[in-house]
């Protein structure tokens, strides 16, 4: 039995490759394409060729060749904003194509796909507009939303301790939240986590306590990245976002600094 099987197997891939040997001859090309394959000329297939080309010059394979070439742009572009561009112009025209041709596979594939692209460059200016804005003091975390995934927490829930793995950064939504280490409260709006994004270990900086229920939208730090290399001024963006946070930090540590200088300096005065 394993042998006939065997055989059949054998004698189907021998066939096929046969018939496939057969349909690739160059001279069933040549007759299938119009020429005699004993009267072959170079002025003879150029000539053949090009009445093929004037026979196809229709508006549907000319909006099929645009849309074409827009995707090969796709392939070459580096950065995501031209890309999407090109994107949603090649699928115009092959979704042009695919309707003057009657293909409805073509046409809705591409036309499904325009919404997609249309969405996702409307995110990406959008995030582009806020990182230009960003040097004039826009703060404002609203571009990132889009992004994020929301998640609540409870009265007295710790949302991580100084020390902890960090892949992933929080802004707040609602409630109120406790750095310990500095008996800080982060009201609503605020950023918790992005330095661990910074860290070369990637460790939590602080011990995050929520105060009361509460509402947090998280991305984690793989996605930052992806928004990164897409559109690198939300480096630049980000980066103003963690300075401001260090320079607060420093600030509160300076003034903590003098605060101690002060009362020592008190003590000095009432001990002479």
């Amino acid at each position: 039995m394993l042998a006939a099987s065997t055989v059949d197997i054998s004698s189907i891939l021998n066939r096929i490759l046969d018939t496939a040997a057969d349909n690739l001859r160059i001279a069933k090309i040549l007759v299938q394409i119009g020429l005699d394959p004993n009267n072959i000329t170079y002025e003879a297939l150029f000539n053949r060729l090009l009445e093929i080309f004037l026979a196809n010059i229709t508006l549907a394979n000319m909006f099929a060749v645009i849309g074409a070439i827009f995707f090969v742009a796709t392939l070459l572009m580096q950065t995501m904003v031209p890309l999407r561009i090109a994107n949603m112009c090649g699928a115009t025209f092959l979704a042009a194509f695919g309707a003057l041709s009657g293909n409805v596979g073509t046409l809705a594939l591409y036309l499904l796909s325009l919404p997609i692209n249309a969405i996702r460059l409307r995110q990406m200016l959008k995030l582009i507009k806020k990182a230009r804005t960003a040097t004039q003091g826009d703060m404002s975390m609203e571009w990132l939303k889009p992004f994020m995934t929301e998640r609540k927490y409870r009265k007295g829930d710790v949302l991580f301790k100084k020390g902890d793995a960090a892949n992933e950064m929080l802004l707040t939504v609602t409630g109120k939240f406790l750095v310990k280490e500095i008996n800080v409260e982060l009201p609503p709006g605020r950023l918790m986590g992005e330095l661990g994004f910074l860290t070369p270990n990637n460790r939590r900086t602080g011990t995050i306590e929520c105060l009361e229920d509460a509402q947090v939208l998280t991305i984690t730090y793989e996605r930052l990245l992806e928004i990164y290399f897409q559109n690198p001024q939300f480096g630049y963006y980000f980066l103003v976002l963690t300075s401001q946070r260090l320079l607060e930090n420093i600030a509160r540590l300076e003034g903590i600094v003098a605060q101690q200088k002060a009362a020592e300096q008190t003590a000095k005065g009432d001990l002479a």
